[in-house]
């Protein structure tokens, strides 16, 4: 708790206008959001300008080599202006390089004190800048390009108490979308007796109106609670939508990454999340040109986004990683791998414009979750699929729609008027 506790004690003025800058998953921004909640005091304030910070918080991502570059550049134009303070996956990647003037590192040893209940008791202030309450920190898993694993560790759960204490005060202070986190949130619980279906069920409990989303989760993990899950999901409150990332559909491929499922595991998983819900949003990750890949992994690729059809597809670039099994391997050669890439990106447009043009047509409530460009808002369906509509209404309220156009990746909707 040093860092934390320097952190409070260090700096202090009357008020102090607080900077805050997150990169990444969406649990890194969730801690980021935590970290500052609790170093603020109730006169401090948040500022989207820099320049003009006491303290700049900057949260950090180094799942990919070029991440972590932009990650250490951005470190040193903030600290220029004064004291920032350095949290996430970078620190305990990078630890050497940070140590500079102006620049506070918070390692993510400290930080894992946060799943060990003694930071669990953070007053939610700013609801703004929190992106989801996170649930456990580090994974159960050992894949060999995983850089996220080296830099978070072992399996830590928080209890659903102190979950559901911090989902309470961001509902109390007005926001109504929560999301919670992880790097594999099946993984939650394994090690204190206690499953994901049972926490959401807990949360869902809470008396109050708001919208549930769950965060990805492995499927190694998944298809050990896939039936309680998707009963936990039948609650009105939790979004429809699973982010399940298979990386491949090739199970030689999936082998050499040590993944620890077959993709028939995915397809399961898949297929029951379509059968308990028929609109739900299915979103996937998939990492191209990993060593040893080939025309062979490439085709049962394409086959397994046109069989599994995801709304979401998020392609990355394999990117070798120090400190990982897979740092020295040897990748495909850079044309195949481009090939590959952009021919999963052409699926991934097709099978989204058939998906979304289904919904033409319909109507539908839609929860507002944010102002929009130019006179709009964004709404969400009940799967958690962006709506756009032309009108001035309230965050967070139900609106009747009827569904008029599809964008690239969005509906267009219309309210409906009594």
């Amino acid at each position: 708790m040093k860092a934390f506790n320097g952190e409070l004690n260090s700096h202090r003025q009357m008020s102090r206008k607080i900077y805050v800058e997150s990169y990444g998953c969406t649990q890194e921004k969730s801690e980021t959001g935590l970290y500052v909640n609790k170093i603020m005091d109730e006169d401090d304030k948040i500022t989207q300008n820099p320049e003009e910070a006491d303290l700049r918080v900057i949260g950090t991502c180094v799942v990919i080599k070029k991440t972590e570059n932009k990650m250490l550049e951005r470190i040193g134009y903030l600290s220029e202006m004064g004291q920032t303070t350095v949290i996430g996956c970078l620190p305990p990647i990078s630890y050497g390089t940070l140590v500079e003037k102006n620049v506070n590192v918070i390692s993510q040893a400290d930080f894992r004190s946060l799943y060990k209940g003694e930071l669990d008791n953070i007053e939610i202030k700013e609801p703004s800048i929190l992106d989801g309450i996170p649930i456990n920190q580090g994974c159960t898993g050992n894949c060999n390009f995983c850089i996220s694993r080296v830099a978070r560790g072992k399996l830590l759960s928080r209890t659903p108490d102190k979950i559901c204490n911090q989902i309470s005060m961001i509902l109390q202070r007005g926001k109504k979308e929560i999301r919670i986190s992880s790097l594999d949130t099946a993984a939650y619980g394994k090690d204190i007796g206690i499953r994901l279906p049972a926490l959401i069920n807990r949360a869902t409990s809470i008396e109050d109106f708001f919208r549930l989303r769950v965060g990805m989760m492995e499927p190694k993990n998944t298809e050990e609670i896939v039936d309680g899950l998707l009963d936990s999901y039948k609650n009105e409150k939790v979004f429809k939508f699973l982010h399940l990332p298979v990386q491949d559909g090739d199970d030689r491929i999936l082998e050499l990454m040590n993944r620890e499922y077959s993709v028939g595991s995915y397809y399961h998983i898949n297929q029951k999340f379509r059968s308990a819900f028929r609109d739900g949003v299915f979103s996937t990750d998939i990492i191209t040109g990993y060593p040893d890949s080939d025309d062979e992994s490439f085709r049962k690729t394409c086959e397994l986004l046109y069989k599994s059809r995801p709304d979401i597809v998020n392609i990355t670039t394999f990117s070798p990683r120090q400190y990982t099994r897979d740092f020295n391997k040897k990748m495909p050669p850079s044309n195949l791998i481009k090939k590959w890439g952009g021919e999963y990106t052409r699926i991934h447009k097709e099978i989204l414009s058939q998906n979304q043009g289904e919904f033409i047509g319909r109507e539908m409530k839609i929860f507002i979750t944010e102002k929009g460009k130019k006179g709009t808002v964004v709404g969400r369906d009940e799967s958690y699929r962006p709506v756009v509509i032309k009108s001035e209404l309230p965050l967070f309220s139900m609106e009747d729609v009827e569904i008029v156009e599809a964008g690239p990746t969005y509906l267009i909707g219309k309210t409906i008027t009594a």
